[in-house]
């Protein structure tokens, strides 16, 4: 079951932070806001959408997909760091996290 998987439940932790934590930047940060939350909410959704896949090499996509999205939050985070929405601690601690979703995502990937 989807809900079994651990990468699943941390993107669905981390999707819930980044969402938590935009809520608080000021409306002048839109464009980055709907950017942030709409990639973090990618990683689970398409976590979700592999795990239903029949076929191996149409999971792997989805979970590649997934994985790209936990790179499109990066450059986010530094983003945010630099134009002071968030602080060091916050970013590293939401990097690391995204990191160990990454290396899951690509042990998923790998997965024969």
């Amino acid at each position: 079951m989807l809900e079994k998987l651990n990468v699943y439940n941390k993107a669905v932790d981390f999707y819930c932070k980044v969402s938590d934590l935009t809520k608080k930047f000021t409306r002048g940060n839109y464009h980055i806001v709907d950017q942030f939350n709409r990639a973090a909410l990618s990683i689970s959704l398409n976590i979700a959408e592999g795990n239903g896949r029949y076929h191996l090499k149409d999971r792997q996509s989805f979970f590649r997909i997934a994985r790209g999205s936990v790179f499109e939050c990066v450059p986010i985070l530094e983003i945010c760091k630099r134009q002071s929405l968030i602080d060091e601690a916050i970013c590293q601690n939401l990097l690391q996290e995204a990191e160990i979703i990454s290396k899951m995502l690509s042990g998923l990937i790998n997965k024969k």
